[in-house]
């Protein structure tokens, strides 16, 4: 295609201010994710405190699609590649109560020279499903560094 953008990402340096998973950031969520390359997939687990309330004793949707936009990045470094979220749509099942445990997962479904799919989720303990998402990631470069 002619049209695709052009775009430049600084991927390499010091990424640990990350709103999502930078371990100095002082307000970030500071995400752990572990990987498989194999099967293209990444997760983390949440835990969410009052600072990240929306309505009293529940977590803000906005952190909730912040999470799932996280591990798709992942999920995208998993499969090689350095990428920026194209497009995300985030599917709100019940609202996600603060003080409880959480996991974030999430794997490719598809990929291309330029563009990956992912699929992600946010979970209790018990498997029982808070949100969902799916999403395109436009590829800016392949990953130097293997996962």
């Amino acid at each position: 295609m002619e049209n695709w953008p052009s775009l430049s990402i600084r991927t390499q340096g010091d990424q640990t201010m990350c709103f999502g998973c930078g371990k100095n950031n002082p307000i970030g969520l500071k995400l752990k994710f572990t990987w498989d390359k194999k099967t293209r997939a990444a997760s983390a687990d949440f835990n969410p405190d009052e600072n990240m309330q929306g309505w009293a004793g529940y977590v803000h949707g906005g952190i909730i699609a912040c999470i799932l936009d996280e591990a798709i990045g992942w999920a995208a470094m998993s499969a090689g590649t350095n990428s920026v979220t194209a497009k995300l749509q985030v599917r709100y099942r019940r609202m996600v109560p603060i003080g409880q445990s959480y996991t974030v997962s999430c794997r490719v479904t598809k990929q291309s020279s330029r563009l990956i799919e992912t699929e992600a989720k946010l979970t209790d303990k018990t498997g029982s499903v808070f949100a969902e998402g799916v999403s395109t990631q436009f590829v800016v470069s392949p990953r130097e560094e293997s996962c």
